[in-house]
C-alpha cells in the first residue's frame, strides 16, 4: 500500500472559479497555511500564462516550508517547436522551484481539435518536455489531462501518452477526469488497465461536475493510487475540484490512512475559512466535517440523543478536525435544546427549571412571528436573562431620527440623530453613515463609548435582510440577522418588523447588550450584576 500525498491545487486550479482572484500576497499567505497542515505539494500557478503567478514565484522563495514542496505548473511544449526554446518551459525552468508539473493531451479528440497536430507530435511533446525537465535535475509531476475521456475513447492511444510520459522519467503519472463526468463504477476497470500497462507511481485529479469527485478520489486510493490531488472546499472550474477538506478526514478517519498529524487535522476548520475569507467566498455551511453546520442540531429528538450520546446524530468527533458541535433553537426545539444551547453559552441553565419552559414557548412565539434564533445567539442568550427577569438594560432609547437625502451630484447622503438614557445621564448626538443602518449605528456608538468603552472592540461584520412574506409588496415584513465580533468570539442577533429600520434597531441593540453584557469586561459592573443574578435563580431553582 503506496504512501500517500497530498497535492494541492488551490492556488492555481482553485483559482479558476467565478469571483476568485487571489492576490500574490494572498497566494503566499495561503501557501504558508497549507505548509503548517501538512500538505505535500502545493502548486503555485502557472508562471507562463500571467504575471502574477510570475510575481508569485519570485516571492515564494523567501518562505520558509517545513513540509510542503513548491510546484509550478505548465503544458508540454508547442507542436513543431524545440523545448529549449518554447517560451513556456523557459518559464517554468526560471520559476526555481524543484517540483514541476506539466499537462499533457491523452484525449485523441483534443489532440486533432485543441491542439490541431497529430497523434505522434503529441507524443513527441510528452516525451521531449518530460525529458528535458528529467534533464534539469527537477522532479516531474505529469497530469494526463482528460484521461478517462481519452480512454473510454481511445484506450490505445490514451494508454500511450502515460507511457510515453512514464518511459521518459516522470516521477507521478497523474490521471486526470478534467471534465469531470467519471463514474465511480468505470474508474476501477481503468485503473486495473492503467497499471497492467504503467509501474510508476499513480496520482488521481478530478472534477466535480457529476458531484463524484471526492468519491472517485477514495475510490482510486482503495485501488492503490498515492497521490492526491484537489483544493480546499473544492473550489474549482466550473463545479469545482475534488474536495481536500472532505477527502483528507475521510482517508485519515474512515480509511485509516492518516496524510497529516492529528494535531494538524485539528486545524482543518481553520483552514477551511481561512482560505474562504481570502477568496472573498462564503464559506459553505453545508460542507461536510468543516461546514458551519455539520455538527449542527435542531430537531428536539435529535437534541435530547445528542446530549447522551454524541455518536447517535455524529459520525465523527468534531473537535478531531476543528469543529464544534452547535444546537439550534427554533420551532422544532424540546426542552433539551434550550438547555443545551445555554449550556454552550456558559448559561447554568436547569433542564427541568420551570423557566426552561417559558423559554421555550417564547422562542416558538417569537419564531412564529419571523424570528429566527439559529443564528442569532446574541439575542436567544438576551431572551434567557429576560425570561428568568435577570434582565437590566444598559441604556434606554429616547427617540432617533434618521434623514437619507439624495443630492443633485447623485451621492447619497445618511445622518442620524439619537437621544438615549444610560443610568442617570441623557446623551443626545448624531453622525453620519453610508447608508441609513450604519449612520444610526454610529451614532448609537457615540452615544455609549463614553460610559462602555468596551464597545470599541466590538464591529459590525454582517448584515442581511430577509423579506419574510413578499406578497405585501415593499410593507412585506422583514427579518435582519446581525454578525458582531470582538476581539474573542463572534455572535448573531435578529430582529423583525415591517419596518426595516425598526427590524434592523432591534439587531443592533442586542449586538450591543449581548457584547457587552457577556464580554465579561472589569468595567461592566452591571453586567456582572445580572450573571450573579442568574446564578442564584439557578441555585435556588
Amino acid at each position: 500500500m503506496p504512501n500517500l500525498a497530498i497535492y494541492d491545487t488551490t492556488l492555481r486550479d482553485g483559482s479558476q472559479r467565478e469571483g476568485i482572484s487571489f492576490s500574490v500576497s494572498d497566494k503566499l499567505k495561503i501557501a504558508q497555511k497549507l505548509d503548517e497542515f501538512g500538505v505535500s505539494y502545493i502548486e503555485g500557478g502557472w508562471p507562463g500564462s500571467n504575471p502574477k503567478d510570475l510575481e508569485f514565484f519570485q516571492r515564494a522563495r523567501e518562505l520558509k516550508l517545513r513540509q510542503a514542496r513548491l510546484c509550478a505548473f505548465g503544458s508540454t511544449r508547442r507542436p513543431h517547436t524545440d523545448v529549449t526554446a518554447d517560451a513556456n518551459i523557459k518559464e517554468l525552468v526560471a520559476a526555481g522551484t524543484e517540483v514541476v508539473t506539466i499537462f499533457g493531451k491523452s484525449w485523441d479528440f483534443h489532440v486533432h481539435n485543441a491542439l490541431s497536430t497529430s497523434l505522434e507530435e503529441n507524443l513527441a511533446m510528452i516525451e521531449d518536455t518530460v525529458a528535458y525537465l528529467k534533464s534539469l535535475g527537477r522532479e516531474v509531476i505529469y497530469d494526463a489531462e482528460h484521461f478517462f475521456d481519452g480512454f473510454k475513447s481511445n484506450p490505445e492511444y490514451a494508454l500511450a501518452t502515460i507511457k510515453a510520459a512514464a518511459r521518459n522519467g516522470a516521477d507521478v503519472v497523474v490521471l486526470c477526469d478534467t471534465n469531470g463526468g467519471l463514474m465511480p463504477w468505470e474508474l476501477a476497470e481503468i485503473l486495473n488497465a492503467v497499471k497492467r500497462a504503467v509501474s510508476v507511481p499513480l496520482g488521481i485529479h478530478a472534477h466535480d461536475d457529476a458531484g463524484m469527485a471526492v468519491a472517485n478520489t477514495l475510490l482510486a486510493v482503495r485501488h492503490g493510487v498515492g497521490h492526491i490531488q484537489g483544493t480546499i472546499n473544492g473550489y474549482g472550474e466550473r463545479c469545482g475540484n475534488a474536495n481536500l477538506c472532505t477527502i483528507i478526514p475521510t482517508l485519515q478517519l474512515k480509511m485509516g490512512r492518516p496524510v497529516v498529524s492529528s494535531a494538524q487535522l485539528q486545524g482543518l476548520t481553520k483552514l477551511s475559512r481561512f482560505v474562504a475569507e481570502l477568496a472573498n467566498i462564503v464559506p459553505a455551511e453545508q460542507q461536510p466535517y468543516v461546514g458551519f453546520n455539520a455538527f449542527t442540531h435542531k430537531g428536539g429528538i435529535h437534541v435530547d440523543a445528542v446530549s447522551k450520546s454524541p455518536e447517535t446524530y455524529e459520525h465523527v468527533e468534531p473537535h478531531r478536525v476543528g469543529n464544534r458541535r452547535r444546537i439550534l433553537v427554533s420551532e422544532l426545539s424540546g426542552r433539551s435544546n434550550i438547555f443545551l444551547k445555554a449550556q454552550e453559552n456558559n448559561i447554568g441553565l436547569l433542564k427541568d427549571h420551570p423557566q426552561t419552559k417559558i423559554v421555550l414557548q417564547r422562542i416558538k412565539e417569537l419564531e412564529h412571528q419571523g424570528y429566527q434564533f439559529e443564528g442569532a445567539e446574541g439575542s436567544f442568550e438576551l431572551l434567557i436573562l429576560k425570561a428568568l427577569q435577570a434582565y437590566r438594560p444598559l441604556f434606554k432609547l429616547e427617540g432617533f431620527r434618521l434623514i437619507v437625502e439624495k443630492r443633485a451630484s447623485g451621492q447619497l447622503y445618511s445622518e442620524a440623530t439619537i437621544k438615549v438614557r444610560v443610568g442617570e445621564k441623557l446623551v443626545h448626538t448624531a453622525a453620519e453613515g453610508n447608508g441609513p443602518v450604519n449612520a444610526l449605528d454610529n451614532a448609537l456608538r457615540k452615544a455609549l463609548e463614553e460610559v462602555y468603552p468596551a464597545l470599541k472592540k466590538i464591529k459590525l461584520m454582517d448584515f442581511k435582510v430577509r423579506v419574510l412574506d413578499g406578497a405585501d409588496g415593499t410593507g412585506s415584513q422583514v427579518r435582519v440577522l446581525i454578525e458582531s465580533r470582538d476581539d474573542r468570539k463572534a455572535w448573531g442577533t435578529v430582529g423583525v418588523s415591517t419596518n426595516i429600520i425598526e427590524a434592523s434597531w432591534q439587531a443592533l441593540v442586542d449586538s450591543i447588550e449581548y457584547g457587552l453584557l457577556c464580554g465579561k469586561l472589569p468595567e461592566l459592573d452591571d453586567a456582572k450584576a445580572v450573571l450573579r443574578q442568574l446564578k442564584g435563580t439557578e441555585e435556588k431553582a
